[in-house]
């Protein structure tokens, strides 16, 4: 995601500065030129910034906001992260020193693969990206932000943190659990018929996509939206008990009622993604 940021803004800044521990996605990404310069200094890397932007795991930018990093930022700087969740670390945000022009970010994108090699200038092009404001966000602070999404050419989509991370836990978070409680549940069965996995086809691949990524970033990104999470759980919960009932009673037609508004809501929203959605609130 960091990698991507930098290819996406290189037309627009004068030199990019990348802070990084791990020697070798330093060299790469100074070898390809996807950034001007590299240190695993977070001072060095950022003080003479004019905007910093936080990618990494929800934890580690709470967690470097808190402890650190706004001793180390110069007065005036567009202060911009892209974490999974907002609460927490917009919180944390308004804390940060008066001048610090904090504004908390989400770009709804990304890829299976990780790391700076995979970097795709295009990742954020035609994307939504989430700004929400924070005690620290003043006009000026919001005019940047949305400077720089436009710099991206991503969509601005502006709300507050709390129906950011409700919304999120719906179509990101909700889906992960689901994907990943499926997978237990075929692994469940195959250990009593391991012919099970050369069936799964098409249909169990896609299901079974979101169990595969990094489970230390979800689980920073679950344990800073429980709340959320837990009340979609809730309702997910009363829609499969409903689909359960109509199917033991063979209520086939009651059934077919259900699922049809699903059906078409899918189909709806296909229709929207791919031919461009009207921007909302």
């Amino acid at each position: 995601m960091g990698g991507s940021l930098a290819l996406a803004l290189r037309p627009f800044a004068e030199t990019i500065t990348a802070v990084e521990m791990d020697r070798q996605a330093c060299e790469y990404a100074l070898e390809k030129r996807i950034v001007d310069r590299a240190t695993d200094d977070l001072r060095e890397g950022v003080s003479e910034a004019d905007v910093v932007i936080m990618a990494a795991p929800v934890r580690v930018i709470q967690a470097l906001i808190e402890r650190r990093i706004g001793s180390y930022l110069r007065s005036n700087v567009l202060f911009v992260d892209i974490g999974s969740t907002k609460k927490d670390i917009c919180a944390a945000m308004g804390r940060l020193p008066v001048g610090v022009q904090a504004v908390g970010g989400h770009p709804m994108t990304g890829k299976e693969t990780s790391g700076v090699q995979y970097s795709d200038a295009n990742l954020y092009k035609g994307r939504p990206f989430v700004l929400c404001p924070t005690r620290r966000t003043t006009p000026a602070a919001r005019l940047r932000a949305l400077a720089l999404v436009a710099a991206l050419g991503a969509m601005p989509f502006e709300m507050e943190a709390e129906r950011h991370d409700h919304l999120v836990a719906a179509i990101s978070h909700l889906p992960y659990l689901l994907s990943a409680a499926l997978v237990a549940t075929v692994a469940k069965e195959g250990q009593t018929d391991p012919l099970v996995w050369e069936l799964a086809a098409g249909g169990f691949r896609d299901m079974s996509r979101l169990a595969g990524q990094d489970v230390t970033m979800m689980g920073d990104i679950l344990s800073t939206n429980t709340q959320a999470v837990a009340t979609l759980l809730a309702l997910f919960r009363v829609q499969l008990a409903m689909i359960e009932a109509l199917l033991v009673s063979r209520h086939e037609e009651e059934l077919t009622d259900m699922l049809i508004p699903a059906r078409e809501a899918r189909r709806q929203w296909i229709h929207n993604y791919e031919n461009g959605f009207k921007h909302g609130k």
